[in-house]
Parts: structure tokens; C-alpha cells; sequence
């Protein structure tokens, strides 16, 4: 057994994941340890991934390499791209995925990676030499060392779960909670808070009337989410099914609030607000008759269904009697309560762009341990954690994205500039330059810095270079086509668009939202024998010309605002300056701006409480 590494990963979820491949991908010899190799990035909660933006993610971690998006697809039971009746940039993939198979699948792919090895067993503490990390030790005393560690600990650290009154130690349910690294961290100087998340009951399947609720199928059409696959099939499509609470199940609720530990003041971390429990719900919109809830299948072979909307710690015994009173719950079985769950994490503004610590060289943090939720924000943070986490083991420049490049971009400049105080999840509306960062052209923004990186294979790039010269060579072929009246006026009075009186170039027409290039295409001499016709890809590339054509306006005026912006983004500020000094500039901006030590003039004007005039003041103090 060797007990020395480059790099060390804590704690085997979804960011651990993440971070521990790309590391071992990245030629890094590296340590995974968690509690319990049977559960590598389980579904503790819903048993889906992506939807609004954190389909964007998904399909970025895809496009550096990482792995998210390659075992959704291997373990996807349905299908279904949201918003799309909306423009391209809100375009969202969302799969729901058999639980078990997922983890399943990301432990065959840990397993099979050169350059890593896992350890079962709980790290209870940090080596520290010299203001530096050095490794980690673990409940057994076994001590393994590295030039940087990994923490990724979810809900573990201090985690303590509630169902009504009755509370017990854990990170999950069935897990124990991992102590000693919180107090060791606080010990260090850290800042060290609480907060809250949830989980809903999870039901039998063979008590559900789903006669009584709507139905929501996939799209059935093959859809996958990442760039490496050309489409999925799914074997036996599972569906999920809508359906409401009501003023009975209320009432139920509302009975129930004298247990409930949210408004007893036994919980003391914050929750979060756009996911809040049902207890919050009654409470908080006391005038709204009903909420929708989404049941979703855990998987293929098991009859468990997730109630996604019924978050509660509420007694087991109100949970089920209020559950009784929704059209097609009259005779549920549940397996499990819903319970609510408090952990320790860290203000991420205590975190460099890199997620390293700005007080302990080599200490990386990453996914719910910096004050997010959701399995996608998660992955993201593991693989940025991981990449720099090698890039500085072998002293090269640092690896961060910026807000007009990535969602991840965003993400983290989110935490490490503003901290949360709430659990952080990602909107398309935190994006500015949502017209930049769709779901399609991932690939396009970030795979050829991950080629750089050297995280992703020659295939993957041969297979982005295809997509866009094909999606160019159609592009071309239109603006060179000139087309007759009498050959397309009938389809586009079909298409309920303009007639044409005189020849038009064909890409006009493209451009017309009422025109699917698709079915342009087919109505154009000469298109067929154009490369995307024998490509497997062939829905891909139209979809990526389609986009660059009808919304060509959108996205030069977006990236002439990027670049302007940038300009600013890109004014370094020194980090020995003491903003102390500088009495210009507000109280609480001097007090904000020694807090987060913003590396650009760019991060400093997105701090809360540092105002337009501190900016222009430091921006003069620079000499610019």
C-alpha cells in the first residue's frame, strides 16, 4: 500500500467524483477517500440531473473532460430538453437516471482510471506544515500524505438530521456524519457556519393511483447529454407523473407545525429559499391553495418513487397522513420519511477563482462544503478543484473560467466574490451572457482549453472540429443559394411566413423564425449532398447552424458587451495592497474589500456594499 500522493480527494460525492478523475486524468497520482464505496456520487436526493442552467453545466463538465454527462447518459431512464419553446439560450437538458445504476457506473469508471486508488474509511484530520496542507489522517490513524488535498464533504461535516423532534447524528440518511475536520478548520482560522437542506419521503410505487395524475413522458427522440455520444435509447422510457397538494393536506400540515423543528427554532442553518419545505410552503404563501408535486421512478427495477416538493421534517405520522390527502397518494406506502439535514461549510469568500484556501496553501474545497446544493454545482466545482489542484503540484498557471466563457465561470465567481447566504444553486438568470453560454455550444467554449489541459481524448476534438465545419459548410451553402418564388412560396405560406416576390439567398429564410432549417433544407437543390446529410450527428449540426444564423445580431452584440466589460474584468489589482489605507473608499467597502481581496477591478464591483464610487476610487488608486 503506498501512502504518498499528489493529491489527495476527501469524500466520494459527486464532486469528489469529479475532482479525483480529472486529477488522475491529468497524469496526478491521487487518493479518493470516502466512507463507503458502495455510494460514489449517490442521488441523496431527486434522482435527476440537469434542467434550468444546471443542464449548462452538465454539458461544460462534459466538454473538460469530466464525467457527469457520460454517466447520465449510461444510466438515463428518461429524457427531455426544457424550455424549448423558448429561445436556444434557455434550452435545458434534464435526464431522470436510475439512482442505483449511476453510482454504479461512476464507480466501474473510478475503479478503471490509471493514476487512482480508493480508500474506504472516515479522514478525520488535516497534515499541516508550514501554513501549507501535507495530507490527511484518518479515524484508524492511517496517514496519507500529499502535496494538496481535496475536501468535498457534502453534508457530512457536523451533520445532524431531524424528523419532528427526534434528531441523530448523520450526513444522510443510513450514513454517519464525519467529525474533526470542522474543529480542526475553525481551530485554523476558518470561518465556519451552518446550514439547512431537505429530502422528501420516498413512496412505493404499487400504493400510487398514477390514473389520477397527469402524466409527463420523455421526448423519446434519442437526445443524450454528452459530446461524445451521438444518441441514447433508451430500453423502456420511464415517465413521471404531476400531481397537487390540497387544502386537506394543509390542514394536515398546519397541524403539524407545533413538531416541527424549522419553526421550534431546533434547526438553526438556513435553508434554501426556491426549494423550500412544505411546511415553508403553507407558511410562507398562505393564500395559495395547492403546490404542485413531481414524482419521480428511482430507477428501472425498483417500485421507489421520489415526491419531488414534499421536503419535510415534519413527523413521520403528519408527513403520511398529509401525503393521504393528495389525489393518487390516498393509499401510499412510503419506505422513508423526509427529514431535514444541518452541516457545516465555509464562507466560499474565504476561497481563491482556483478553489484553493487563501490561508492554507494546497487545501482545496469543492460542492456543498462551500455553501451550494445540487449534484451539477457540485460536479463543477470538483473538476475546476482538481484541475488546478494538479496544475499547481506541477507549477503551472492556474485555471479559471470567466463569467462570459461558463456557467462554471459564474458559479464560482458567485461564491468566492458575494459568499451565500442560503444555499447557492444556479439560475440562468445569474448568467449575464446567457445568449453565450447555451447547452449547445459547450464543446465550442470550453473543449479547446480542455485540449490544452490535456483532459480530453483526440477524438473528442475531431468530433467538435466535424460538427462546426459541417455546420459552417451549411451556413455557406445558403448564403450562396439564391431561391425562386415558385420553388418555396408554397412552403412558406404553409409556414404561415411571407411569400417571396424575387430570388432570395436561401440563408434569408433561415434566419425567419417561422423557418426550421431542417425542413428548409429539404427544399433546397444540392443540400443533400452536403456533409451533415450522411453524419449521425446530422440534428446536431443544423441545430448548431440554425443557431449561429437566426441569432447572429444577439450574440456579436453580446460578446461587443463581454469584451467591453472584460476590459475592466482584466485590471489586475496587487495583492499586497492594504485597503486600510485607503480612506477614500467607504467604511464598508475597506471592510468588504480586506475580506475577499478581489484579484480584478472586475470581482471588486460585484461585492455587495462596495459602491460604484470605492470602484472608481481604487481604479484611480491604480493609476488607470
Amino acid at each position: 500500500m503506498n501512502f504518498r500522493y499528489d493529491i489527495i480527494v476527501v469524500g466520494g460525492g459527486h464532486a469528489g467524483c469529479e475532482a479525483a478523475h480529472i486529477s488522475a486524468v491529468m497524469g496526478a497520482k491521487t487518493l479518493l477517500v470516502t466512507m463507503d464505496m458502495t455510494k460514489l456520487a449517490q442521488m441523496s436526493c431527486n434522482p435527476a440531473m440537469g434542467g434550468i442552467a444546471k443542464g449548462q453545466i452538465i454539458r461544460e463538465i462534459d466538454a473538460l473532460g469530466g464525467m457527469s454527462g457520460i454517466v447520465t447518459d449510461r444510466s438515463m431512464i428518461q429524457f427531455r430538453m426544457l424550455n424549448r419553446s423558448k429561445g436556444p439560450a434557455m434550452w435545458s437538458p434534464r435526464a431522470q437516471c436510475d439512482r442505483m445504476l449511476f453510482s454504479k457506473e461512476w464507480r466501474q469508471i473510478l475503479e478503471n482510471t490509471d493514476n487512482l486508488s480508493i480508500w474506504q474509511e472516515q479522514a478525520t484530520g488535516l497534515i499541516i506544515e508550514d501554513g501549507s496542507v501535507k495530507g490527511v489522517t484518518t479515524a484508524f490513524g492511517t496517514e496519507f500524505r500529499a502535496e494538496a488535498v481535496i475536501l468535498t464533504n457534502g453534508t457530512f461535516l457536523n451533520g445532524l438530521m431531524h424528523v419532528g423532534f427526534n434528531t441523530m447524528s448523520g450526513g444522510r440518511s443510513g450514513d454517519p456524519a464525519s467529525s474533526g475536520l470542522s474543529e480542526q478548520l475553525l481551530g485554523l482560522g476558518f470561518e465556519v457556519e451552518r446550514l439547512k437542506t431537505g429530502t422528501s419521503a420516498r413512496i412505493d410505487g404499487r400504493s400510487i393511483d398514477f390514473g389520477a395524475m397527469t402524466e409527463q413522458k420523455g421526448d423519446g427522440d434519442g437526445r443524450c447529454f454528452s459530446y461524445i455520444h451521438d444518441s441514447v435509447n433508451i430500453r423502456d422510457e420511464r415517465s413521471c407523473y404531476i400531481t397537487h397538494t390540497n387544502e386537506r393536506a394543509h390542514d394536515v400540515l398546519r397541524g403539524g407545525l407545533e413538531f416541527s423543528p424549522l419553526f421550534r427554532g431546533r434547526i438553526r442553518g438556513r435553508g434554501p429559499r426556491y426549494c423550500p419545505s412544505v411546511e415553508d410552503k403553507i407558511v410562507t404563501f398562505a393564500g395559495k391553495e395547492s403546490h404542485q408535486l413531481f414524482l419521480e421512478p428511482e430507477g428501472w427495477d425498483t417500485n421507489e418513487y421520489y415526491i419531488n416538493g414534499f421536503s419535510s421534517s415534519l413527523r413521520m405520522e403528519t408527513q403520511l397522513d398529509a401525503l393521504r390527502e393528495i389525489k393518487g397518494l390516498e393509499n401510499v406506502v412510503i419506505y422513508r420519511p423526509g427529514y431535514a439535514i444541518e452541516y457545516d461549510f465555509f464562507q466560499p469568500t474565504q476561497l481563491k477563482h482556483t478553489l484553493e484556501t487563501k490561508k492554507t496553501g494546497g487545501l482545496y474545497f469543492a460542492g456543498q462544503i462551500n455553501g451550494t446544493t445540487g449534484y451539477e454545482e457540485a460536479g463543477a466545482q470538483g473538476l475546476i478543484a482538481g484541475i488546478n489542484a494538479v496544475l499547481k503540484v506541477k507549477g503551472c498557471e492556474p485555471f479559471v473560467l470567466q463569467r462570459d466563457e461558463a456557467y462554471i465561470g459564474v458559479l464560482i465567481d458567485d461564491l468566492v466574490t458575494k459568499g451565500v447566504d442560503e444555499p447557492y444553486r444556479m439560475f440562468t438568470s445569474r448568467a449575464e451572457y446567457r445568449i453565450l453560454l447555451r447547452q449547445d455550444n459547450a464543446d465550442e467554449r470550453l473543449t479547446p482549453k480542455a485540449k490544452e489541459l490535456g483532459t480530453v481524448s483526440e477524438e473528442r476534438l475531431s468530433r467538435l472540429e466535424e460538427k462546426y465545419r459541417l455546420a459552417d459548410e451549411i451556413i455557406s451553402y445558403l448564403r450562396s443559394y439564391s431561391i425562386s418564388p415558385g420553388d418555396i412560396n408554397s412552403f412558406l405560406a404553409e409556414k404561415g411566413t411571407a411569400v417571396i416576390s424575387q430570388k432570395i439567398k436561401a440563408v434569408n429564410l433561415a434566419s425567419r423564425p417561422q423557418i426550421e432549417l431542417g425542413e428548409l433544407l429539404g427544399k433546397i437543390p444540392g443540400a443533400e449532398r452536403l456533409g451533415f446529410s450522411s453524419s449521425e450527428r446530422k440534428r446536431e449540426i443544423i441545430e448548431a447552424a440554425e443557431i449561429r444564423i437566426k441569432y447572429s445580431g444577439y450574440l456579436e452584440r453580446e460578446r461587443g458587451v463581454a469584451e467591453k466589460i472584460k476590459r475592466m474584468e482584466d485590471l489586475r489589482i496587487p495583492d499586497e495592497i492594504s485597503y486600510e489605507e485607503l480612506t477614500s473608499i467607504s467604511t464598508e467597502g475597506r471592510q468588504k474589500l480586506s475580506r475577499i481581496r478581489p484579484s480584478t477591478i472586475g470581482q471588486a464591483s460585484r461585492i455587495s456594499g462596495v459602491s460604484s464610487s470605492d470602484v472608481s476610487i481604487l481604479i484611480m488608486y491604480l493609476g488607470r
